[in-house]
């Protein structure tokens, strides 16, 4: 089916570049494979590497694959064949444990699990997934999936073509017709999705970060108003000086990072203090367009007590 399928495939179709990765992927599972790659601990890691880029792979699925076939009503991927990549992972992170430990007899024990796991998986891909795919999905439905393929990446060694061959859409420009919730002339246009006024006005509400952006003219022109902030804020700083909005003590501290902003010679700068008993991190970062002009800056506040105190993994939702 991979050679029949791919032939008649364009360049630069999503499932003819899925097959590209198909050629990569067995390549490395064999040489990972071999006893010259298992006796040799820096060998087997570059294999192992390389072969860790199939994430990328899941990702374009999950993200991109996945959602389409759910729109046309499958969501068997979704709820199957996702499990099975999270399984994947956890052998990665596993084989990655004992890399790290130099537990050669766990190393042995462990790569034909992950070996053979995706050995499966590709053989579903071939023989249930992409043929269904191509028959669910129309032609308008790969045109759109591939413009979003670019922001996750591939495990080739160079991008696929695109497809069809036209010149790349940047997402602001892309006004294709979706299925959404509201009309979409009455949303923003970001680079990366649509929402209404009302919508970002709650996403900036509930992000747990304090965020004020000054212009290029030094001026504060927005602040996100959450319900805990760490700094408070008020209406009559927007169009203000942001020199005129900081304690004397620190203003001249804020300038010197604006003009080094400005200047070109740094694009981020960052500080943590107690206040109240709390560890809060301040990040400068200078906002510049896409030729790299200076655009002004976001000053970004968070609480960090809690997140500095944790310790291990917590993979499970505990709300009790």
């Amino acid at each position: 089916m991979h050679t029949e399928t791919q032939s008649v495939l364009a360049k630069g179709h999503p499932v003819n570049t899925y097959f590209l990765e198909n050629d990569c992927i067995i390549k490395l599972l064999r040489e990972i494979s071999e006893p010259e790659a298992m006796d040799d601990l820096q060998l087997y890691t570059n294999i192992f590497n390389e072969l860790a880029t199939i994430e990328k792979r899941f990702a374009r699925k999950e993200n991109q694959l996945f959602p389409f076939l759910e729109k046309r009503g499958w969501n068997g991927p979704s709820q199957n064949m996702w499990s099975f990549h999270d399984v994947l992972r956890d052998q990665f992170r596993l084989l990655r444990f004992y890399i790290n430990n130099r537990d050669f007899e766990k190393i042995h024990t462990n790569t034909p699990l992950l070996v053979n796991g995706i050995y499966r998986l590709m053989q579903t891909e071939e023989a249930v997934l992409f043929p269904n795919a191509l028959q669910i999905l129309t032609d308008e439905d790969w045109i759109e999936m591939r413009r979003g393929e670019d922001e996750i990446g591939w495990m080739l060694p160079e991008p696929p073509a695109a497809y069809p061959e036209t010149a790349y859409v940047h997402p602001a420009e892309d006004h294709t017709e979706r299925d959404l919730s509201f009309a979409a002339t009455n949303a923003l246009h970001f680079d990366e999705g649509l929402m209404t006024v009302e919508q970002a006005n709650l996403l900036f509400r509930t992000m747990p970060v304090d965020l004020t952006y000054v212009d290029e003219n030094d001026k504060v022109i927005f602040y996100n108003r959450g319900d805990e902030r760490v700094f408070p804020r008020s209406a009559g700083i927007i169009g203000r000086e942001v020199k005129f909005c900081h304690p004397p003590k620190s203003v001249d501290t804020v300038l010197k990072i604006l003009d080094t902003f400005r200047k070109g010679e740094k694009d981020e700068a960052a500080f943590w203090i107690n206040f109240k008993e709390r560890l809060i991190y301040i990040r400068y970062f200078a906002v510049r367009d896409a030729d790299r002009n200076y655009r002004g800056v976001i000053e970004m506040s968070q609480d960090i007590t809690d997140i500095k105190n944790i310790d291990g993994e917590k993979r499970l939702l505990e709300w009790n």
